[in-house]
């Protein structure tokens, strides 16, 4: 169900697996200027989901925010065939069905809508069964409510987790830590791009972080980030 968690700020979850492990997912949605929607990262829409949506203002942007989150889009995008849908340059190869009305560019840092500001992070890996595979991930920040909206850049399972999950995030990162896991560790081998990309987040004033697995973090929030990828990069930021 939609839920409202702060000033034009709202959230839905679903159930989602990962290579057979229950892991969630999370849409984010932002009310714009002219009562405009931006929604991140769509969910599986069903008409009750979509009503609640119309009653908060006009789907106008749909994004697909790396090569990874873009199972529900075109559902979502056939709901709202008026709306534009932005994804990473890369998907359109990846995903040559899909109707991309508009992708994001290389620029380090962009101001696409008056509410919202765009970064895309660069040299973000993980493993999956094709090896080191880039997720081209672009994150959200929404000042109005000191909010940074990202996807896999970081994780946060916690009590209310499986045991199957609480146990292998134990093992390899994100659990009741805000940080990546191991295989992007692992897979991340150039990071000097990525230090950067960081360092660029980490000047943004934000007090929370919605990611797409895992719960969302409103206690220190920013102090949490940046201890994760103090770990994840190994030097201090």
């Amino acid at each position: 169900m939609l839920r409202n968690i702060d000033v034009n700020v709202w959230v839905a979850e679903q159930p989602q697996k990962y290579f057979g492990l229950e892991v969630g997912t999370r849409m984010t949605a932002i009310r714009l200027s002219e009562d405009k929607l931006l929604v991140i990262s769509p969910i599986q829409t069903d008409d009750r989901m979509a009503a609640a949506l119309n009653q908060i203002g006009t789907v106008s942007y749909i994004i697909a925010p790396n090569l990874y989150h873009h199972l529900y889009v075109d559902q979502f995008k056939q709901i709202y065939p008026q709306a534009q849908l932005w994804s990473p340059a890369a998907l359109r190869e990846k995903r040559p069905d899909l109707s991309i009305d508009k992708t994001f560019e290389h620029d380090y840092n962009l101001q696409m809508w008056d509410d919202v500001k765009a970064l895309q992070v660069l040299g973000f890996k993980t493993l999956d069964m094709t090896g080191a595979s880039d997720f081209n991930e672009w994150v959200f920040f929404h000042p109005d409510s000191k909010t940074l909206i990202i996807t896999d850049l970081a994780y946060y399972f916690n009590e209310s987790s499986s045991r199957i999950i609480k146990l292998i995030t134990q093992l390899i990162g994100g659990y009741q830590k805000l940080r990546p896991s191991l295989l992007e560790k692992i897979a991340s081998r150039e990071r000097s791009h990525l230090k950067q990309s960081i360092q660029k987040i980490l000047t943004w004033d934000f007090k929370r972080v919605i990611m797409a697995h895992g719960g969302m973090v409103d206690q220190e929030a920013k102090q949490q980030f940046q201890q994760g990828y103090e770990w994840f990069l190994g030097e201090s930021l």
